[in-house]
């Protein structure tokens, strides 16, 4: 019998993450330990120190459980078992893919029969064959970020002709797949709500007769998350949309190339590299419409979420889970992933649509609130974790 099906709450839980570097997941990660916490649950996270997520986890509140610097594979397992073991942890919760058997192995060195809870925050399947036969076997749940993650755990997805390799083969897991549950990423809707910009957008370099699409997101090659797809687009509506203006928002080793696209396509002055950006709900009340034209893999898509919760218009490619982060704001348009023709006449349509009105923004933000708010995240996985303490 699990100790969780006769103990009291609060839960003891345990979120594992080797990483902490920044990324969505970690992200992810941290909001989900920190809503738990608020939602009076007994959470630590365990990761290694020195990091770029460290002092984001302390300053959530949630108390950190140092594996280590360099977090070596043994040293993470041995760490954190000897922690389920003293602070008798009833649920372990892992999140990144290289955590996967970390996860189980310092959940079975314990000794003490902590659940063992997975996340998938990407729409591939696990790199390993190990993983892909016996991941379900040797966990109590794995929570799929949107249905289409579930698509991919449970049936497998295959495109063969994608330019993308990554997109050509996702091959499902084996075992059993009730054990997948989709629960939903979650934003911060208190912040990312509608508010005036006007400040941030002179900041940005924006004109107040100026119409700004903004991509926002990292841009490492080889392709980055569609930045080029958006440049070439941009190219396309000069004439038509002479008053528009295209951000790139974000940081990556492309910043080079995505430079030269800029002088190549004749957008001096209209496109440009706006950096990293620490306040993005600012940012995102500053632009005008969100362009997410992903070429890769995607989950979900949360970017979209927040722009909707700003009350924007978004253009974002039909792919993967998008289409699902995309459909409560429901406004603006999706279009095939690098088509750069499709692209461009959307955003030219959307340069001369009204936006937004105040009524209307409000209640985008009321309905992607409902689906997507870290409130609903936490108590989503909460309600699973008791539900596996009374099998």
């Amino acid at each position: 019998m699990s100790t969780l099906e006769t103990s009291p709450a609060p839960l003891r839980v345990l979120q594992l993450n080797s990483l902490l570097t920044g990324g969505g997941t970690d992200d992810q990660c941290v909001k989900l330990a920190a809503g738990l916490h608020r939602l009076g649950q007994q959470v630590w996270l365990a990761g290694p120190s020195g990091r770029e997520f460290e002092p984001v986890v302390k300053r959530s509140g949630v108390p950190f459980v140092d594996t280590g610097p360099t977090s070596g594979k043994l040293q993470f397992i041995l760490r954190a078992a000897r922690w389920i073991r003293n602070e008798r942890i009833q649920i372990v919760h892992g999140h990144h893919g290289r955590d996967i058997w970390p996860a189980i192995f310092a959940a079975r060195l314990a000794g003490t029969r902590p659940l063992l809870v997975l996340s998938r925050h990407l729409a591939k399947s696990p790199a390993s064959w190990a993983s892909r036969r016996f991941l379900l076997g040797r966990c109590d749940a794995l929570i799929a970020v949107s249905q289409f993650v579930a698509k991919v755990l449970r049936e497998g997805v295959y495109e063969p002709d994608s330019p993308e390799a990554e997109r050509r083969a996702r091959p499902p897991l084996r075992g059993n797949h009730g054990k997948i549950h989709v629960i939903y990423g979650g934003i911060d809707t208190a912040k990312f709500a509608p508010a005036d910009a006007k400040e941030t957008r002179r900041e940005l370099g924006l004109q107040p007769t100026e119409y700004a699409f903004a991509v926002a997101g990292g841009f490492d090659l080889p392709r980055g998350k569609g930045q080029r797809v958006f440049l070439a687009a941009a190219a396309r509506i000069g004439q038509e949309a002479p008053h528009a203006r295209f951000l790139i928002i974000g940081r990556g080793n492309m910043e080079d190339i995505l430079k030269a696209d800029i002088q190549r396509w004749g957008l001096t002055g209209k496109a440009w590299l706006a950096g990293q950006q620490r306040d993005m709900p600012r940012v995102m009340n500053a632009m005008d419409c969100l362009v997410h034209p992903q070429i890769g893999t995607e989950a979900l898509g949360l970017v979209v979420c927040e722009a909707h919760a700003c009350g924007k218009p978004v253009i974002a490619s039909a792919l993967d889970g998008i289409p699902e982060a995309f459909a409560p704001g429901d406004c603006g348009k999706l279009v095939p992933a690098e088509d750069i023709e499709a692209l461009a006449r959307a955003m030219a349509c959307q340069s001369q649509a009204t936006a937004p009105d105040a009524a209307q923004a409000s209640a985008m933000h009321a309905k992607v609130e409902h689906a997507f708010s870290l409130e609903r995240q936490a108590r989503d996985v909460l309600e699973l974790y008791r539900r596996l303490g009374k099998r």
